[in-house]
């Protein structure tokens, strides 16, 4: 997925079995096509979905099981798993999950998203509902938050902006039982924000967390990469979106350290309305793993 665990893509490409249930081998899930050899990967894929279509589609698996994952987990069962001699193995590889929760240390922490994002996942509840928008902040939430439900993510599978604030919207209109909480940056906020207005409209309450750095943080990463110090039309002028959430009649509030985001996001998620907590962040803090300046200096 988005920000994966460097150790878990090594050991996916040293693994000699790969059984991949449900999922779509595509540009996200297989990092840009190159966590399996083309067209015929070197390990043993098993890969089983329930469009028929998707066999094969770009990688050849050795075994292509047309089925959706709860039949096909469920047949699983039944089988008798081999133990013993990878348990090692498995352990270290739980290890290593275990370890990518916890922040990468050395980054702007003024306001510190991997705490952000540890408050987050033990406040809300297993059934609450992430909706999240397009771009690198998406990271914080792919990397730290742990689900515990299923359905509860829904994101743009062609990774469009502007997505995540009518999402939430509509999540809390079909599951009102279900708190729903968006991941969104300040340039997506600005493409359809005004569905807050909807939201007021209507009386739904979803929470809103606008992870603003003042720029197109995906754009200005690849930027910095290609051509250090050429940077194009990712700088944005921005309103103060707490009062921006004000205007439409919305709870807004704007949080720039760390030790204040868990009592706005307790206000935020009983605010009994649609609620905006504008996160101001270091531009520096450009993904989970690194800063800006690193990308920019490596080049």
């Amino acid at each position: 997925g988005l920000g994966g665990n460097p150790k878990l893509v090594a050991r996916m490409k040293e693994a000699d079995v790969v059984l991949v249930v449900g999922a779509r081998l595509g540009e996200v899930t297989t990092g840009g096509y190159t966590l399996f050899e083309l067209p015929t990967p070197s390990q043993t894929l098993i890969h089983v979905h329930p469009d028929p279509d998707e066999l094969g589609r770009v990688f050849q698996p050795t075994l292509g099981i047309c089925a959706a994952p709860g039949p096909f987990a469920a047949a699983a069962r039944e089988m008798e798993p081999v133990t013993g001699h990878w348990a090692a193995w498995s352990a270290q590889a739980r290890a290593d999950y275990v370890a990518n929760l916890e922040p990468t240390p050395g980054l702007p922490d003024s306001l510190d998203l991997g705490t952000v994002m540890k408050t987050i996942r033990d406040t809300l509840p297993p059934e609450a509902i992430l909706t999240t928008d397009a771009g690198n902040f998406s990271g914080w939430m792919h990397r730290f938050y742990i689900y515990r439900n299923y359905p509860s993510q829904l994101g743009a599978t062609n990774g469009s902006m502007g997505y995540g604030i009518p999402a939430a919207i509509a999540a809390r209109l079909a599951y009102p039982d279900r708190p729903a909480v968006c991941f969104v940056g300040d340039g997506g906020a600005l493409m359809s924000g005004q569905e807050i207005a909807t939201a007021v409209h209507h009386g739904v309450d979803p929470v809103i967390l606008i992870f603003n750095n003042g720029m197109y943080g995906t754009i200005r990463m690849h930027q910095e990469r290609d051509f250090p110090n050429r940077t194009v039309a990712t700088s944005l002028t921005n309103p103060d979106f707490a009062q921006w959430a004000q205007s439409f009649g919305a709870f807004g509030e704007t949080v720039t350290r760390t030790e204040d985001f868990e009592p706005a996001f307790k206000r935020a998620l009983g605010a009994g309305k649609i609620a905006v907590l504008d996160l101001q962040i270091d531009p520096e803090l450009i993904n989970t793993r690194t800063t800006l300046s690193a990308i920019r200096d490596k080049t």
